[in-house]
């Protein structure tokens, strides 16, 4: 308790350490009145008093005490925004009764230092984020993406990842937010992907050609998971810039089906072909070679490639494509060999595409089907196994290389 004279008298100290005890009294008093209004009513003329307090540690400890308050006089708090630079960023950062308004407002008219404390507030309103990011700062648009609780908009996100693609720190934090869109994600990893390829340890690791496919190979497991994920998710916006940009190619399309991505699959041939989801994914699912040759003609698909697609599906209705990797490589490589046969080796011109990424997979998930299966073998041979073998070629005359 104090008593209202020992309040004025520190009120009319000239010691701005005493008028600072005094404003910290007031306006705790005022956070926790429960009395008469017009004892309020005087507390809050009390408050207003010091605003004028030609001090700064006067006004300093009024902030203060008034700073974290939900309950706090927002136009005394206003007014303390604008004060002294060492006061508005506090106020700034963490008064919860500063609105929208009131922050769009310093970010129009204060300076860096002051812009910089409103963006570290710990939550940001889409409207006020959206006045942050207009300013192009690095140093703000970072405070931006660290904040995973702020009511930041896809295409606020989308916008930041397409203005910092070639900044590995701000790629490394939006690849880390679980509300990035799919299509920011998919840009992002897109630049990942191009600048691994580069790295000195990674080119003199891999050769060129294989280093090649393994990144195409990733990227179009990006964009089938990303697409798959959305759709998902009830959203399509992935999957319309896929189409829109020009990204959606023969291997797309036989990678979806591989992978069994079907729902991904299913919406590309309905997109291509004007038919609806249920009816593809009813063709699909138990369609003659007759009914599945006239939907993926209305996908434009040539002869060939209609051919391949529909060995594909009718094979693919006897293996779980997105779980079983054995099967996936049976199915595969029988596809492989059948063409192989079928062309008497010489596969035609319009195939080529086709086999080159049915043969790449079919290598790629040998070596996948295979790790472990020597090892396990040896572990459950016994003691006593070995491999019956002559002698060794001199490698020296058959690779000089070496």
């Amino acid at each position: 308790m104090v008593e209202y004279q020992e309040y004025a008298a520190l009120q009319a100290s000239a010691d701005s350490d005493k008028r600072a005890q005094a404003a910290r009294i007031v306006a705790r008093a005022y956070l926790e009145h429960d009395g008469p209004q017009s004892e309020h009513a005087a507390l809050y003329a009390g408050l207003l008093s010091y605003l004028d307090d030609p001090s700064v540690r006067v006004r300093a400890a009024l902030a203060y005490e008034l700073l974290h308050a939900s309950d706090a006089p927002r136009p005394i708090m206003f007014a303390l925004a604008q004060d002294a630079p060492i006061i508005a960023s506090a106020v700034l950062q963490y008064s919860p009764v500063l609105t929208d308004t009131d922050l769009m407002f310093v970010i129009k008219q204060a300076d860096d230092e002051l812009v910089h404390a409103a963006a570290r507030r710990e939550k940001l309103s889409r409207r006020v984020v959206g006045a942050l990011i207009e300013r192009q700062e690095r140093a703000i648009d970072l405070m931006i993406v660290r904040k995973q609780h702020s009511d930041i908009a896809d295409y606020q996100l989308l916008e930041l990842s397409e203005r910092w693609t070639e900044d590995a720190v701000f790629r490394g934090l939006l690849l880390d937010r679980d509300d990035l869109p799919a299509v920011a994600r998919y840009l992002l990893a897109e630049k990942v992907s191009e600048e691994l390829a580069e790295l000195r340890m990674v080119k003199g690791s891999i050769a060129p050609g294989r280093l090649k496919r393994f990144m195409r190979d990733l990227m179009d497991d990006a964009k089938a998971a990303l697409a798959e994920f959305e759709l998902d998710e009830g959203q399509e916006q992935f999957l319309d810039v896929l189409i829109d940009s020009g990204r959606v190619n023969t291997r797309l399309m036989l990678h979806t089906l591989v992978s069994g991505r079907v729902l991904v699959f299913v919406a590309l041939v309905s997109r291509m072909s004007g038919v609806s989801r249920r009816r593809v994914a009813s063709v699909l699912e138990s369609g003659g070679r007759h009914s599945l040759n006239a939907l993926l003609a209305k996908c434009s698909f040539v002869p060939a490639m209609r051919n391949v697609l529909i060995r594909i599906i009718l094979n693919a209705r006897h293996v779980d494509l997105a779980h079983d990797l054995a099967g996936r490589h049976g199915l595969v490589a029988g596809i492989i060999e059948e063409l192989i046969v079928e062309h008497e080796g010489d596969v035609p011109e319009d195939l080529r595409a086709v086999f080159s990424y049915l043969n790449e997979q079919n290598v790629t998930l040998a070596r996948k089907a295979a790790r472990g299966v020597m090892r396990s073998f040896i572990d459950q041979g016994g003691s006593d196994r070995s491999m019956q073998l002559s002698s060794l070629r001199d490698h020296r005359r058959a690779l000089p290389a070496a």
